[in-house]
């Protein structure tokens, strides 16, 4: 593989991104979820129990044991993290020199300690992702404040590996859980004639891929399948076209989900983990600059990696066509499909490649420690290879260790493989499990709504009598409302609403704090609703009774003469899902009580410090404003801002460029001039002989000037490339 320097910089930088726009999205939901009056009080998470500093952070690693030594509630305290994360992103994505080990220890250990009292609305997958992968920045990024250098490390390519086996199980793992969950839409290939009315929070897209064909739904499982399952490991290939072509697949993965749900920043974050299969030449190729590296492989080798290359992606075309057994229907102008392969036959081939696929990480990541111990041992001077040495110990054993650990949650997907594992590779996890730095995947592993999407709309009443429907901003309620576009905000309320309709309201004991919270009429818990509270049908006076229904929902179809329908969306009532209850209400107050949802001690008081007066001040800024449309906007400037300084930088190069061609002229004027010295002298000594010692004289100064040429020469052109 060549280099990688390009890439990782694209990756640090993607992950500020993804940082800046999880922090956010985050800060603007806290006083409704985890405030004093919201949802689930974070407070209640970190109650005093007299433990000295150390033992809290030994029970729960998170910053936010240290907001009492400040004078801050919990509440103020994970605003005051969040800003700060945010902060130290926006500014990692402007600075180059603070995309460093430090910036990225800090954010990961701030949204650690957010994760720690999240509660359920922090429990998403994306979050344990977000934590493995902000954990893995720690060592891919370089040390510069300390080090105070941004210079390639000769480890480099051990610690962008990582990233690339999170890649590989994240994948893997998805498409192997869709079929051991036994789910008979994927195993009949229908789940995606399903998934995009039923999934979370769906894009006006998804409306339109919804109303493709059948054949071509069922297709297109076969390909996620193929992506998801063969692909994956392709990036492990020596091959590089192999590992192109693999990162190629994923990101059209990717794109596609992105276009049709809103994930959050979840795919975002698969994009900049598949990063790490890119090298600086096919960088290059996307900025149309040359790539400088000498490329001496013979013509027959070429044509033996192109013959490699034509087999192993005929292997997998030929491999769908018979597990899935396509065959092309000229009649229909159609593929059909249907799954070829038994739950048994893919069980065992499970068991076949599980001990195998590790194999292959072991042998990759042995061969990127080797070259970069190699690459070490290259270096020039003593005390340089002495400490790179050093460095590459350090890190090809946290390497090696961040690997094995892996092993645990990537084998549980096979029960077999699991239990060969060493015990003391089990025990490690267990202790490091807290601190989410490696993780088990696999989202979408059994398809719901198969007999329509299930919806809960809250209904609010003055009277108990006529009542009025509560609409939530992002999810689907109102018929004739648009789906939103909301990536990379994730508005986590409307994504335990939908994971609630899934069952009773028992499995949901939050939902319970949601209507004793609305009957309140608390103001943070109405702005995770809607941002806007003029929006809210009871901003003026809160309900007297509040009540919830199950209805099941579905796109509506295209009207017969193709034109689209007014509405986007038809609904048939189910059942209650809650009871009228009003405040003082007996099955209210014995579920409050049930579940834990009364207040155990009063808030502290509101503190009157700087820190918690600015925390304030910056709350009321940005209160009213969407979530999503404040991403944005910041990610839009600081975009903007690199460019600029991108632009500002290539016209700094230009005067480098003019003068590194002056001294080429220059130094091929020097050159012919010598020759023609050389002639005259050569034509002299056939003459007589008087004179050598001045002529060799000469000759020496000539000499000399003629390598500080080159030498000025060769620091223009390194200052050029950098």
């Amino acid at each position: 593989m060549g280099e990688i320097v390009l890439p990782r910089r694209m990756f640090l930088w993607s992950m500020s991104l993804i940082y800046l726009a999880a922090f956010v999205s985050l800060y603007v939901q806290i006083p409704g979820l985890y405030g004093n009056d919201g949802l689930l009080p974070a407070r209640w998470q970190l109650p005093y129990s007299g433990k000295t500093l150390d033992e809290q952070l030994l029970s729960s690693p998170t910053l936010l044991w240290l907001g009492p030594r400040l004078g801050l509630d919990t509440h103020t305290a994970m605003e005051l993290l969040c800003l700060i994360g945010a902060a130290l992103s926006l500014a990692a994505m402007l600075v180059e020199a603070l995309r460093d080990s430090v910036v990225f220890f800090c954010l990961w250990a701030l949204y650690l300690s957010m994760y720690q009292v999240g509660q359920v609305f922090l429990y998403f997958q994306w979050d344990n992702l977000l934590l493995e992968t902000g954990f893995l920045c720690i060592l891919v990024a370089p040390l510069t404040i300390i080090r105070g250098s941004r210079g390639v490390r000769e480890h480099d390519r051990v610690t962008f590996w990582l990233t690339r086996w999170l890649l590989f199980r994240l994948m893997f793992a998805s498409g192997v859980v869709k079929l051991t969950s036994r789910c008979p839409t994927w195993w009949g290939l229908t789940a995606l004639t399903y998934h995009y009315e039923t999934q979370c929070i769906p894009t006006p897209l998804a409306w339109f891929a919804h109303h493709l064909p059948v054949w071509w739904q069922k297709f297109s499982v076969v390909g996620t399948f193929v992506i998801e399952i063969a692909v994956p490991f392709l990036f492990f290939s020596p091959l590089r076209r192999l590992r192109l072509g693999s990162f190629y697949l994923q990101v059209l993965l990717q794109a596609l989900i992105i276009l049709s749900g809103n994930y959050n920043f979840f795919n975002l974050l698969t994009l900049a983990l598949s990063l790490s299969l890119l090298d600086d030449q096919h960088v290059l190729f996307w900025l149309r600059r040359a790539d400088t590296a000498d490329n001496n492989k013979s013509r027959l080798w070429s044509w033996l990696c192109y013959l490699v290359e034509l087999a192993v992606w005929s292997l997998i075309v030929f491999g769908s066509i018979i597990c899935f057994d396509l065959k092309m229907d000229t009649a229909k102008n159609a593929i059909s499909s249907r799954t070829a392969v038994t739950y048994h036959q893919f069980n065992q081939f499970l068991k076949t490649v599980t001990i195998p696929s590790i194999w292959i990480g072991v042998l990759s990541l042995t061969w990127e420690m080797i070259t970069a111990m190699f690459r070490c041992a290259c270096v020039s001077g003593f005390l340089k290879r002495f400490c790179g040495t050093v460095q590459w110990t350090v890190i090809a054993a946290a390497a090696a260790a961040m690997f094995t650990v892996s092993l645990v949650p990537y084998t549980y997907m096979e029960h077999d493989s699991h239990a060969r594992l060493w015990p003391g590779v089990r025990r490690t996890y267990e202790l490091v499990d807290r601190y989410q730095l490696v993780n088990s995947y696999g989202l979408f592993r059994r398809m719901t709504g198969v007999g329509g999407r299930p919806e809960v709309v809250i209904e609010g009443s003055h009277d108990g009598i006529t009542w009025t429907e509560i609409e939530f901003m992002y999810k689907p309620g109102n018929l004739s409302a648009p789906p939103t576009v909301v990536t990379p905000h994730q508005p986590r309320l409307d994504w335990q609403m939908w994971f609630a309709a899934l069952g009773p309201h028992t499995q949901a004991p939050w939902f319970t704090s949601l209507m004793y919270r609305l009957l309140q009429g608390k103001r943070d818990v109405i702005e995770l609703i809607q941002t806007d509270v003029s929006q809210y049908p009871f901003h003026q006076q809160p309900p007297a009774y509040v009540r919830a229904h199950r209805y099941r929902y579905w796109f509506t179809q295209p009207k017969a003469d193709g034109s689209y329908p007014q509405r986007w969306w038809r609904r048939v009532y189910d059942e209650e899902f809650y009871p009228t209850v009003h405040l003082g209400h007996t099955d209210l107050e014995s579920m409050l009580n049930q579940y834990g949802l009364k207040d155990k001690s009063p808030p502290r008081p509101m503190s009157n410090r700087t820190i918690a007066q600015a925390v304030r001040w910056v709350r009321s800024q940005v209160r009213g404003v969407p979530a999503h449309i404040l991403i944005w906007t910041l990610i839009a400037c600081s975009a903007t801002l690199c460019l600029l300084q991108g632009l500002l930088n290539r016209n700094k190069e230009t005067p480098l460029t003019h003068e590194a061609e002056t001294v080429n002229d220059h130094t091929g004027n020097s050159d012919d001039h010598k020759e023609e010295e050389d002639e005259e002298e050569h034509s002299e000594e056939e003459k007589d002989h008087v004179g050598d010692d001045e002529e060799g004289e000469e000759e020496e100064e000539e000499e000399e000037e003629e390598e500080e040429d080159d030498k000025g020469k060769d620091e223009i052109v390194q200052k050029e490339k950098f």
